[in-house]
């Protein structure tokens, strides 16, 4: 399986951005999403995840009630929408695949859990 993420860029705070996850392979129906990010300097944290048919979703605390996390199997893709951004939010944004499928409450926070990695967007959210 093959992750490409796209849609990062520079917006100001407050703004809006829409960042998209798409996959290569017939299997990504069958895979759990999620979404992690990397602010320099920081270690890779876990910012959202849904599982396989998009009927169960996970966020991290810091991004609750900001961001959305959907999914459209028969477009191989994985969205993340991010409304009123912060300065804090700006990171490299990965998106990865998790063949298990169902979303765990400690599992699907964890990078170990994932199984495959796409190769990041940029996110940068001025003050």
């Amino acid at each position: 399986v093959q992750l490409q993420a796209s849609g990062g860029g520079l917006v100001q705070a407050g703004g809006s951005l829409r960042l998209s996850c798409t996959a290569s392979g017939r299997t990504f129906g069958g895979y759990a999403m999620g979404w992690f990010r990397q602010a320099p300097g920081e270690e890779r944290e876990f910012v959202s995840a849904v599982s396989w048919n998009g009927g169960s979703t996970m966020y991290a605390d810091s991004v609750k009630g900001r961001f959305s996390i959907s999914r459209d199997n028969a477009k191989n893709t994985v969205y993340l929408q991010m409304n009123n951004l912060k300065p804090e939010d700006t990171a490299v944004y990965y998106c990865a695949a998790d063949t298990y499928g169902i979303l765990d409450v400690a599992a699907s926070r964890d990078i170990n859990e994932y199984d495959y990695w796409g190769q990041g967007t940029l996110v940068t959210v001025s003050s």
